[in-house]
């Protein structure tokens, strides 16, 4: 049995753009849980600034940092035309609001060097790390500074590459999380659409079935991550082999969430009534409630993150005008389930 490095059964996910605040991962910790917080699309500067906040809130945490895409370093010529053709749509959207498309970005590592360096000076307790692997020398360079690292995989083949890194555990994310897939291998032709109940994402079955198979094929311990939203899934996943799970989309509506207001009434709302996975937002597949936008633009050219950076001002807009036809609602499968409250109320139901 892999040794535990979690303590708790309840980890709340990163949720990058605000959301995993220090204030929020406190309210995890105290409630029993562990959090972690997120460095994407953060300044070095303002990841250091909030991992001084929670060692002085006392809290336990975790950071979780993206890994840069090297074929996105510039993109191809081919990547390249499909962003000027997406840029040239996005203008409609832009005359709504009375905003402007930016140029094309295509040189945004977020600041990965620097944040990898800062980590190994100033360890934290727990590094995860998403869209890719970090490399061996990154893993053992923070674990000699102390800190246990973790890869976030979506199949058994990532998984696999994952160990062969050394990490110490892994991050199972099935497809039907909200939010952005951690998938860094090659993906099926069409696996990154579809709808509710076909479990787009190349992962048939749920995401018990997944962590099994990854249990059996390597010896680290798991955290599931994908439609857990109360204590029957929770029980479901450790007895598929996961010592944790990872939630996200059952923390959205809560007190201490960072998410904004307009998100967490669009969770409740009976007007939204499915999700999907759609690249219409940052150029990655990502798992949101099916809204205007993303019925609008089926066909966003996988480009992260120069895709973010085209909408980031048609989403800061849409959030001022109170519009949530075109922001990026990210949502789990089990969105329905999330409820409003304090934290601590969602985790006394999960551990019962």
């Amino acid at each position: 049995m892999p040794h535990d490095i979690f303590g708790t059964r309840i980890i709340a996910a990163p949720m990058a753009g605000g959301t995993s605040t220090p204030a929020f991962v406190k309210a995890v910790h105290d409630a029993g849980g562990l959090g972690f917080l997120a460095a994407g699309y953060k300044s070095m500067e303002a990841m250091q600034a909030e991992i001084r906040s929670a060692r002085a809130s006392g809290a336990r945490f975790g950071m979780n940092v993206f890994v840069p895409d090297p074929a996105q370093l510039p993109p191809s010529a081919e990547v390249r035309a499909q962003l000027e053709d997406y840029r040239s749509r996005l203008r409609v959207d832009a005359l709504r609001f009375g905003v402007t498309v930016p140029p094309l970005r295509l040189d945004d590592d977020d600041h990965w060097q620097g944040k990898v360096e800062a980590l190994i000076a100033d360890p934290v307790e727990l590094v995860s790390f998403a869209f890719g692997l970090p490399g061996t020398g990154v893993v053992r360079a923070l674990q000699r500074a102390g800190s246990a690292v973790l890869a976030t995989v979506t199949t058994v083949a990532e998984a696999l590459e994952a160990a062969g890194q050394g990490v110490d555990a892994l991050v199972v994310q099935h497809g039907s999380a909200g939010g952005h897939s951690a998938a860094f291998q090659p993906r099926p032709a069409g696996s990154d659409t579809g709808h509710d109940g076909s479990h787009d994402g190349g992962q048939p079955g749920p995401t018990a079935e997944l962590v099994a198979k990854v249990r059996t094929a390597v010896g680290l311990a798991l955290l599931a991550a994908g439609g857990v939203m109360d204590r029957a899934g929770l029980e479901e996943v450790l007895a598929a082999g996961a010592q944790a799970a990872q939630l996200g989309t059952a923390f959205l509506r809560t007190d201490e969430s960072g998410a904004r207001q307009l998100h967490k009434d669009a969770l409740a709302s009976a007007h939204f009534t499915q999700t999907q996975l759609t690249r219409a937002f940052t150029g990655r597949p990502a798992r949101a409630l099916v809204n205007e936008f993303v019925r609008d633009h089926p066909d966003a050219p996988e480009a992260y993150p120069a895709v973010h950076h085209l909408t980031a001002p048609l989403r800061a807009a849409a959030a001022a005008a109170g519009d949530a036809e075109r922001l990026n609602l990210w949502a789990g499968t089990g969105w329905r389930q999330a409820q409003a409250g304090p934290v601590a109320d969602v985790v006394a139901r999960l551990l019962g």
